[in-house]
């Protein structure tokens, strides 16, 4: 029974370790933050991606690949305004694997997040955003990367 257990944890083990591995492989982000007006920033997520994968939008279009999500952390020194917009050169092309149109990024795509800071503080915007890759042959496994980005100050 002892054996059972070993090798099944060992087998879960490895399935985490390669999930987490896949499409972070193949996406370097880039986080920075610009104030644009009294006590507001813009968050800059930026995603580029590697070779001839791309990244999904956070509104994918059909059901199936993983969209783009962001997740924030609550702070309370700030509020999250709306959602991230996208921006960069958006394809949207029918894919028979998703029996549908998909909406996704090549090479590069910038999630703009527009934060309002409560007070004239210096704090963070942290969370994590998940993440798929594909490319014309194969899918890579979700990913999930954690950001902390400083605001204010």
């Amino acid at each position: 029974m002892k054996h059972i257990y070993l090798t099944f944890t060992l087998l879960l083990t490895g399935l985490i370790l390669y999930a987490q591995s896949g499409s972070a492989k193949q996406v370097k982000w880039e986080y920075s933050s610009r104030k644009v007006g009294s006590n507001t920033y813009e968050v800059h997520m930026t995603a580029t991606v590697a070779g001839k994968f791309h990244i999904y939008g956070q509104n994918v279009g059909v059901e199936g690949p993983v969209p783009t999500n962001f997740q924030f952390t609550a702070n309370p020194l700030l509020t999250i305004d709306g959602k991230p917009r996208e921006s960069g050169s958006l394809i949207k092309k029918f894919e028979s694997a998703w029996s549908g149109t998909v909406n996704y990024y090549e090479q590069k795509v910038d999630f703009v997040q527009l934060v309002k800071l409560k007070a004239n503080a210096k704090t963070n915007v942290s969370g994590r955003v998940a993440f798929m890759v594909c490319n014309d042959s194969m899918c890579l496994p979700p990913s999930e990367v954690e950001f902390k980005i400083p605001v204010g100050g």
